[in-house]
């Protein structure tokens, strides 16, 4: 098992491996700060995704480079707008998606989906079915961050989602250890989602 798990490791340099595991751990850490509401996802999110934007770029995995690197920007956007503050409430609480957020994130899942299968045609890397997953994952993590952000309770629906297909897709990538992180963020996922809809019924 664990010959299958970590083998292709043997070929990849030091430096590599330690990257990922630091990324690993710093988004677990995120993850977990997302579900307990608590602002910290964010600065300890940037550490994580910045780190991935250049092992997705060494991997090839161009879709989840471009995931990555607005997870960057989300997260100085979240940032900034989980710390405002109308007296002494917040101004972007805990909520449920509108109409209009409805149709901005669908909007937003469409052109994500168009603009990464663009790069990926571009490229010429439409050459193996990981390409298309990439693609389509890129677009249901694009909406969950930017939910996210705005503080919607849907966020996680996505996550979850996007979570799940993630775990075959980078262990057959060779990243067991994004994989199983991956794999983990769908159980966190899942009590964010509880926590979050428990917290909506006490403002009932």
């Amino acid at each position: 098992m664990i010959e299958l798990l970590f083998s292709q490791y043997k070929d990849y340099p030091d430096y590599l491996i330690a990257l990922e595991l630091i990324a690993v751990v710093f988004g677990i850490i995120s993850v977990l700060f997302a579900r307990k509401n608590n602002i910290l996802v964010y600065p300890t999110g940037l550490v994580s995704t910045i780190i991935y934007v250049y092992i997705l770029f060494e991997f090839e995995l161009y879709g989840d480079l471009i995931i990555n690197f607005y997870y960057t920007l989300m997260s100085i956007l979240g940032w900034y707008l989980w710390s405002k503050k109308k007296g002494d409430q917040e101004e972007f609480p805990i909520s449920t998606v509108n109409r209009k957020e409805f149709l901005i994130s669908t909007l937003i899942f469409i052109l994500t989906l168009l603009f990464v299968a663009l790069v990926y045609h571009f490229f010429d890397k439409f050459t193996d079915w990981t390409a298309y997953i990439d693609t389509l994952t890129t677009a249901l993590f694009f909406v969950g961050m930017w939910l996210m952000a705005k503080r919607k309770i849907e966020n996680w629906i996505i996550w979850i989602v996007a979570d799940v297909i993630s775990v075959p897709l980078y262990f057959y990538k060779g990243l067991t250890f994004s994989s199983m992180q991956f794999l983990l963020f769908t159980i966190i996922a899942i009590l964010g989602y509880l926590e979050w809809k428990k917290f909506l019924q006490k403002q009932i």
